[in-house]
Order: C-alpha cells, then structure tokens, then sequence
C-alpha cells in the first residue's frame, strides 16, 4: 500500500479552497462539445488569467502561509505554468517569489513568469537535479517549498476546479478526463467529485502516475525517457500523498502520443475557438482517439493555453 505522513488533502479543504478562489476569479466556462456522436463538455482552464489551472493551487498554498512563512518568500519548481500560478499569487500577496525553471522552458513561460515578478533560477533539462537546485536556495533564504503535486493545499486548490464544474452542471459530472503531470490536479477533482470517474492522461512514455497507480507505489520514469511535446507533463516521478488519494478511484492510466495532441490541440481551435499548449490537450487527444470513454456526463479538463505563436502555427498547419 501507498502510505504517506504528511497532512493530507481533504474534500473540506478543496471547499474551503473553491470559496476563496471565488472571491477572486470567475469560473472558467463549461464548454459543451460533441465527441463521437455524444455531446459531453470541455472545462477551459486554459483561459484562466495565467492561461492555467495551477493559479488554483498557487493561491490556496500560498495564502494558507502564515505570516513568517511570507516573509522568507516561496520557492516552487516549474516547467512554466506552476511558476506563473505561484508568481500570480505571490505578487497579489505581496511574497517574494523564486522558481526553478529549465533552461529549455518555452519562452513563452520564461517570460511570463518574470512579468508576474518572480526570481527565475534555471537549470539544465536533462543534467541537473532541479529538486537539489530548489534546496539550496531554500538551505539559503528559508523559504517555503510550493510543490507542484506533492503538497495538500496544491491539490485542495486544484480540486476546486471540480466544484466549479460540478456548479454548473448542476450535478457532479459521471467521470473527468484530466491532463495529468505529476497528479496534483487529479486527486483534487477526485476529493471534489466523489461519485465521478476520473481519469488520467499522460504522455506516452511519461505516464508515470498511471504506472505507478497499477504497480501500488511511486514508479520513476527510466533512463532516457522519449522527448515530447508535453512540457508541462514531464515529472520524474508522482508522489505517495497524491497515489494515496487516487487509488481505487482513478481508472487505469491513459498514455497519447505527441500526434493525437496535436491533433487535439487543432479541433480545441477549430470547434472551440481555444488555443490550447500541447499539455493541456492530452485529455482531449485521449477522448478524441477513443482511449477514454466518453458519456453526457463526461468532462474534459483543458488545462493550459501557454503556447508560442510559432509552434501553434505549426501545429494548425500540420
């Protein structure tokens, strides 16, 4: 079994959370969209003020801080749209702000997190320990590590996705299909819609949770993993406190391969007017390629639109 000591993330937790993102953000729309023949829905995370969800998590964490915690500042790893929630709510909370990003980060993200003021330190992907990067800065300055996944206010804060969802619906959804890195967003859909189905989509080659969920304990990803386009998707390994949450309530994992994404990220344009990144379209691209079922009840997590205009336009023009 999956164990973990740390506080755990709760379904009171990811309420709390969706009552204080309310009084910030409004709800990102419910799309509805006709997959197959079966008309279901997609939820546009994309169109979040940081173009992600992950401004979810970053706001609940950071503002669960008490005061001391504050003052030293936050130190979160990211491949770009952590780094930009985090950034977000640090700037609105008035918090130092510092994120490890790889070198190879696109651009766009690079940018855009500097904008929202934070400190960026790069490192080199694949070389460099990006976990021992964030140490060290941590073992400096004292600051409070803002874990992507592995961390229980994250998740609360990623869950209340599911609360808006099932809003309005009117009802919680018969299953979500969500894009999934290391799981943060998918154990909190599953603390917020108890009764639904989840299920996870990753990178072929990456789908770590989904390896890890059928094995009963974190797998890490092997030596010399496949490139993909994913960037969002890529961590190393998931982690005990978001396996524990998925066991028994996740389906079997769900790999899609860098052309079903792209794929995916065309008919999100051409039937939803929305600019999707590769990562926020895996959900899609497996519901589009039948790897997942889909019904009336069925919502699509479109997580982020954070994309250059370049390599959209290479993707629309396939």
């Amino acid at each position: 079994m999956i164990r973990d000591d740390m506080r755990k993330p709760t379904r009171e937790g990811v309420l709390a959370a969706a009552a204080s993102i309310a009084e910030l953000l409004p709800p990102t729309p419910l799309l509805p969209v006709e997959i197959g023949g079966v008309r279901c829905h997609v939820k546009a995370e994309s169109l979040q003020p940081i173009g992600a969800f992950k401004i979810r998590g970053g706001w609940w964490r950071l503002s669960n801080l008490d005061e001391a915690e504050k003052k030293r500042g936050v130190v979160a790893v990211s491949s770009g749209n952590h780094a930009q929630g985090v950034a977000w709510a640090a700037r609105r909370l008035g918090i130092a702000a510092t994120i490890v990003m790889p070198r190879n980060a696109p651009q766009v993200k690079l940018d855009a997190t500097r904008a929202l003021g934070a400190e960026i330190v790069l490192y080199d992907r694949p070389g460099q320990d990006r976990d021992e990067v964030a140490a060290g800065i941590i073992a400096e300055t004292g600051a409070t590590l803002v874990h992507a996944f592995n961390d229980p206010w994250v998740i609360e804060g990623q869950g209340s996705a599911g609360v808006e969802i099932a809003a309005q619906l009117g009802r919680l959804p018969s299953r979500v299909v969500a894009c999934c890195g290391g799981g943060g967003l998918s154990a909190g859909l599953a603390l917020a819609c108890p009764d639904s189905a989840i299920h996870v989509v990753e990178p072929q080659g990456w789908d770590m949770v989904g390896q890890s969920l059928a094995a009963g304990e974190v797998v890490r990803v092997g030596a010399n993993p496949p490139a993909t386009i994913c960037d969002a998707l890529q961590p190393d390994a998931s982690a005990p406190m978001v396996l524990t949450v998925l066991q028994g309530r996740a389906g079997p994992g769900v790999a899609v391969t860098d052309e079903e994404v792209r794929t995916a990220q065309r008919f999100a344009f051409s039937k939803l007017n929305l600019v999707v990144e590769p990562g926020g379209a895996a959900a899609l691209a497996a519901a589009l390629a039948g790897k997942v079922p889909v019904d009336t009840g069925t919502v699509i997590m479109v997580t982020g639109g954070n994309t250059d205009a370049a390599s959209f336009a290479q993707t629309l023009l396939g």
